[in-house]
């Protein structure tokens, strides 16, 4: 899939599709696969600073990740008010890079500042990748294990 094949839009920018297509993906992972029973969309979801990018295919969003802007949780995150999350890649869709893509487009888009991350423990090294840092201990977060991860461009 060419680079141009990633979306990136605000939520003033969405249709009625974007939104069914975000919600179809982000539940299927999120709730039916990883059983995952505490709120998944959020407040930060229609702010209108949060970036959203994903990658579409036949089946609608094979992949989606978002940029959040928050700097009510910069205090626990080491000062950081910028964040990725809610990657997630449809089952089918894994094997494809397409993570890797998007995780590369979110960089680009927040440019040279500090962002902060809570990675499922498993795929931290997808993360580590891209420059971010483990910080702290393994915690929990929706029942599954996970760690802050920390990417300050320059340090």
């Amino acid at each position: 899939m060419p680079e141009e094949s990633i979306v990136v839009k605000t939520w003033s920018e969405f249709t009625p599709d974007d939104v069914f297509e975000m919600a179809v993906l982000r539940s299927e992972v999120f709730f039916l696969e990883q059983k995952i029973t505490e709120e998944e969309f959020d407040a930060a979801d229609r702010d209108p600073s949060t970036i959203h990018l994903w990658v579409g295919d036949d089946r609608g969003m094979a992949g989606y990740l978002r940029i959040v802007d928050s700097p009510a949780a910069a205090d626990a995150h080491e000062g950081i008010a910028k964040s990725l999350g809610r990657m997630v890649v449809r089952a089918d869709a894994r094997g494809q890079g397409l993570a890797e893509r998007l995780m590369a487009r979110a960089l680009d888009i927040a440019g040279e500042v500090p962002l902060y991350l809570h990675a499922q423990d498993y795929v931290t090294g997808l993360y580590a990748k891209f420059g971010f840092e483990a910080r702290g201990e393994l915690f929990m977060e929706a029942g599954i294990p996970h760690r802050l991860m920390v990417r300050v461009p320059g340090a």
